[in-house]
């Protein structure tokens, strides 16, 4: 777990990154929303970037969610309020929870959030995966995200195909526990009915079914959600050549609820 402190601070925000990569990549926002007064609290997910657990690999999703919840309780130790973000499976993360504790935090902003998988599986291996999941659960397979179906950024780019922390494999329980999250996330629910939500979709997502994340929004119950879709953009929107009109629109739903 990673905390950087604001001079003047009004808010501290927890982000949470996705899948195969790490808290490194998110230098920039972390600098941005820091020097627009904001702690900043982040961590790698286990089995991702500097975590010592196997690589790709989880035995349940909910070793996520715990995590997130150490860092949520560090940034509520600043006695500030607390915006959660999450980009991708963080995201995920983030919608589940805050399904199991409704409350403690002061908005939430969901970046291009994985609600439905774009890169599958084949038929065979997708079968294959559930007995696999119970005898091999931590035999591994090609994810298929590469950096360059995440941004058009061509220096992130680089950086990625050269980033030794980012993860091409992910295990068999892995991806069953993602398929389960996202059954959960999709369940109807009321517990999002007073937290200001800010849902940023990539228009152009080669990694997430924005139609899912469409569906889940639009049933979702609420008092007070926002929707909105970057035309062109690809899946990380934090790191596409716009990135700074994205930061700006995500600090100014912040700053409607300190």
């Amino acid at each position: 777990m990673w905390c950087m402190e604001a001079e003047r601070p009004v808010a501290s925000i927890v982000i949470v990154h996705g899948a195969c990569e790490h808290h490194g990549r998110y230098k920039w926002l972390s600098e941005m929303w820091r020097s627009s007064g904001y702690n900043v609290v982040l961590g790698d997910l286990p089995g991702q970037g500097t975590s010592t657990r196997a690589r790709g690999h989880i035995r349940s999703f909910q070793e996520y969610i715990d995590e997130v919840d150490k860092w949520i309780d560090r940034a509520k130790a600043f006695q500030l309020p607390v915006f959660l973000l999450g980009h991708s499976m963080g995201g995920l993360i983030a919608i589940e929870w805050f399904k199991q504790h409704e409350n403690g935090i002061a908005g939430l902003i969901l970046s291009s959030p994985c609600l439905g998988l774009q890169l599958k599986p084949n038929k065979f291996l997708d079968f294959m995966s559930k007995g696999l999941n119970v005898v091999a659960p931590s035999l591994r397979f090609e994810s298929g995200i590469t950096p360059d179906k995440a941004t058009r950024s061509k220096e992130i780019i680089e950086v990625d195909i050269n980033d030794s922390l980012y993860i091409t494999k992910v295990s068999v329980r892995w991806y069953q526990e993602m398929l389960k999250a996202l059954k959960s996330a999709m369940e109807p629910t009321d517990v999002f009915l007073n937290v200001p939500l800010l849902v940023m979709q990539a228009g152009t997502d080669f990694l997430v079914d924005k139609n899912m994340v469409v569906k889940w929004f639009d049933q979702l119950v609420s008092h007070n959600k926002t929707y909105r879709e970057w035309d062109g953009l690809y899946h990380e929107i934090f790191n596409e050549p716009e990135r700074e009109d994205v930061f700006k629109a995500a600090k100014a739903f912040a700053e409607q609820y300190l």
